[in-house]
């Protein structure tokens, strides 16, 4: 839910801390409602020539924005992809907040398509030793279990499948559901025949409305839920909602090819995020899924 109490109180709190991060005074004058999301409530401010993005929300909720800026830290240090900084978070005036450098962006489309993805690939080749991270973060507002694994298998049956279903049995989400969830889990390996994907830097929650583009044309991505698996999950979520052009794909496939199981293994890690949905807003979800776990279950035996 979002912070209900009086913006106006937060912003000398905001400031203070700015300025601390900055190392030089911060006073916002200027303090503008921007839209783009369903969790937090979101502001441009400035002052003094400087620009920030704030989110704010409950104070239940300043774990999530920890996260969401160790996130973006983890991408940056990568030095493969633009991510907005960010620069402080914390609590104050009973809400809690992040943050962030402010970028002016435009939807991503054109030649920083393709540049967005031989970046994205940069940023996969990016390894870890083990399957996860070293923080639990969400996955929109649910929460997202990064618990490491040495076998990818395990990690997505257990992190993020299992999850998920036992989140829709205690939504009464329909029993038809469940039982084809479990036939699915037990048969997870037949969809990695010869496939052994390495732990990489993923941005967790990719799709085009977390992407933009700078004025000079520089692509950008934001509001992650990072962790390390296998790439091909943020390919396919790519795919789920709306999708990029194909020259992304193309581009991304040149600098980066795919396993050719790919195109069934898609279905399998966006299950992952319909479900969610499912969770989140109920709806047709549901009946997505369940038509999602049909085609994976005719494809094992």
């Amino acid at each position: 839910m979002y912070y209900q109490g009086k913006i106006t109180e937060l912003w000398p709190a905001i400031d203070a801390h700015i300025s601390q991060m900055l190392g030089q005074p911060f006073n916002s004058v200027t303090h503008i409602p921007v839209g783009g999301g369903c969790i937090n409530a979101a502001y441009h401010i400035s002052g003094g020539g400087r620009d920030c993005l704030v989110k704010i929300n409950v104070p239940e909720r300043h774990a999530m924005f920890a996260a969401e800026a160790a996130g973006l830290q983890e991408i940056l240090a990568s030095g493969a992809i633009r991510a907005p900084a960010p620069i402080c978070h914390g609590s104050a005036a009973h809400a809690s907040y992040l943050v962030l450098e402010f970028l002016a962006m435009d939807a991503c489309s054109g030649h920083a398509c393709e540049q967005l993805a031989r970046q994205l690939a940069s940023m996969h080749a990016h390894t870890a030793s083990q399957f996860g991270w070293r923080i639990n973060n969400t996955i929109g507002a649910t929460p997202q279990s990064n618990t490491f694994h040495d076998d990818w298998i395990s990690f997505w049956r257990e992190e993020r499948l299992e999850f998920q279903f036992r989140l829709a049995s205690r939504n009464g989400i329909n029993d038809s559901l469940q039982k084809k969830g479990a036939c699915l889990l037990t048969r997870i390996e037949q969809f990695f025949p010869g496939y052994a994907p390495s732990p990489s830097l993923l941005h967790g929650d990719l799709w085009n409305g977390n992407c933009g583009v700078l004025e000079q044309g520089e692509p950008v991505v934001f509001d992650p839920a990072v962790y390390y698996g296998d790439r091909e999950t943020d390919l396919a979520m790519s795919e789920l909602f709306g999708g990029f052009p194909a020259r992304f794909y193309a581009a991304y496939r040149e600098a980066y090819p795919l396993d050719p199981g790919y195109e069934v293994r898609k279905t399998l890690y966006n299950l992952y995020h319909v479900l969610n949905h499912a969770n989140l807003f109920g709806g047709s979800y549901a009946g997505q899924a369940e038509r999602m776990l049909d085609q994976l279950l005719s494809e094992v035996r």
